[in-house]
């Protein structure tokens, strides 16, 4: 494993960091609406996005004086889809086996 793919595992390993990802989830949101969504401080979520955004999980963008975060979807999955197919290939070419197979029509 590269210091690369070690830098999103190490991102991935905290709850508060996953959670932050799941709300990330549908659309970018301010980092006070973040924080709002936890009970801890807002210098400590920002702690929690620093780290996201060093592993390349979330970009930011500022307006005026407010930062706003976003997911990068294509990273998250490229990671943990990679770590996943060198760790159980066979399920990976199972799974890709069951989404070709024709769907069978129930008899009447």
């Amino acid at each position: 494993m590269t210091d690369d793919q070690s830098s999103v595992f190490r991102a991935l390993a905290d709850p508060t960091r996953r959670q932050i990802l799941q709300d990330l989830r549908g659309s970018e949101r301010a980092a006070g609406e973040i924080a709002a969504g936890f009970s801890i401080s807002g210098p400590s979520i920002s702690r929690h996005l620093t780290i996201l955004k060093s592993a390349g999980l979330v970009t930011e963008r500022r307006q005026a004086n407010r930062i706003y975060y976003s997911l990068v979807e294509e990273r998250l999955a490229v990671s943990v889809g990679g770590f996943l197919s060198a760790v159980c290939p066979e399920q990976v070419v199972i799974r890709g086996k069951r989404k070709k197979a024709p769907k069978r029509e129930a008899v009447q």
